[in-house]
């Protein structure tokens, strides 16, 4: 999970996703988090994304990391949170199939999977940063993180 600083949108979707990851024996999920900067390396997540999925019955520890090209060699798929983030990942990858890893978080959301991350509509599939907004728009983060989640798990379920 891919956002800018780290410590709302990525640690609250990898909350999400950790917690639903037991759901599944196959293939093992892993999840971690990281941010396209370094302004809050080091730091726990925002208490309002904390509080939004302890609220929702999810456990997770976090602290804010920055992304690394690392990241291409350890992980599968690499999930960000906006179109930005998204391009700043994509800058960094090296060959095509460190770019086919990665995809917007919101492109498994069953009602937007038709939406052409590159096409005009894509800004329907970015996950806004609620970073300086009230509770509210947390919990709409959450929303969007858990509608996604669910098609991700659904589409790794095996068949």
């Amino acid at each position: 999970m891919v956002c800018l600083g780290n410590i709302c949108r990525s640690p609250l979707a990898a909350a999400v996703l950790s917690h639903r990851s037991h759901e599944i024996s196959q293939p093992k999920i892993l999840v971690s988090s990281s941010g396209t900067s370094r302004y809050h390396v080091g730091e726990s997540a925002h208490e309002l994304s904390i509080h939004t999925w302890r609220e929702a019955g999810y456990t997770y520890e976090h602290t804010a990391r920055a992304f690394s090209t690392q990241s291409f060699e350890d992980q599968d798929l690499i999930l960000t949170m906006d179109l930005t983030n998204r391009a700043m990942v994509l800058n960094a990858a090296q060959s095509d199939e460190q770019r086919a890893k990665v995809f917007l978080l919101r492109q498994f959301d069953p009602a937007l999977s038709h939406i052409d991350p590159t096409s005009r509509e894509a800004e329907q599939l970015q996950v806004p940063d609620p970073w300086g907004e009230e509770i509210d728009s947390y919990y709409r983060v959450r929303e969007m993180i858990e509608r996604a989640v669910t098609g991700l798990m659904t589409q790794l379920r095996p068949a």
